[in-house]
């Protein structure tokens, strides 16, 4: 059985997020892993769709971070939704845990990628919900900037 091929250059996007919060902040974190997890993502078998962080004490844990079984992992092959603890500098933690408490504000992850040393990273964002009034804006804004570049496309 031939292994799965696994990519250094690994990029994760959660895109149901820009729709439904406004980014105001953005922090990058380190995650713990087991060890076929970090394989599990190479080849490409993480989703973020339902995934959020939050406080546990002074630490920081993302939840519901799916990454797939690693096909050829053994017997302690890992869960796939496991709570991960991510890894941020205190002063970061504790401006982050401070607008947390603030009524309206989220914190979930956005991107998941490999750093150059080799690392799996997690883009925190701190944002903000939208009102389905500002969904509906952002969509029509979306469209009439396709519009545009089509019509500049055609123009030219």
């Amino acid at each position: 059985m031939k292994k799965p091929e696994l990519k250094k250059n690994i990029q994760i996007i959660n895109r149901k997020a820009k729709h439904e919060y406004f980014f105001l902040d953005e922090y990058d974190a380190g995650i713990i892993l087991k060890g076929t997890e970090i394989k599990a993502i190479r080849s490409g078998l993480v989703s973020m769709s339902d995934s959020f962080c939050y406080f546990k004490g002074t630490e920081l844990f993302i939840k519901n971070l799916y990454i797939g079984e690693y096909s050829h992992g053994n017997i302690n092959n890992h869960e796939t939704r496991r709570e991960r603890k991510l890894l941020l500098r205190k002063q970061e933690l504790k401006k982050l845990h401070r607008k947390i408490t603030e009524k309206g504000m989220s914190l979930f992850p956005y991107k998941l990628y490999i750093s150059d040393r080799g690392f799996a990273k997690v883009q925190i964002i701190l944002g903000k919900g939208k009102k389905s009034y500002d969904k509906r804006h952002s969509l029509k804004e979306k469209d009439s900037k396709r519009d545009l570049d089509r019509m500049n496309k055609w123009s030219e």
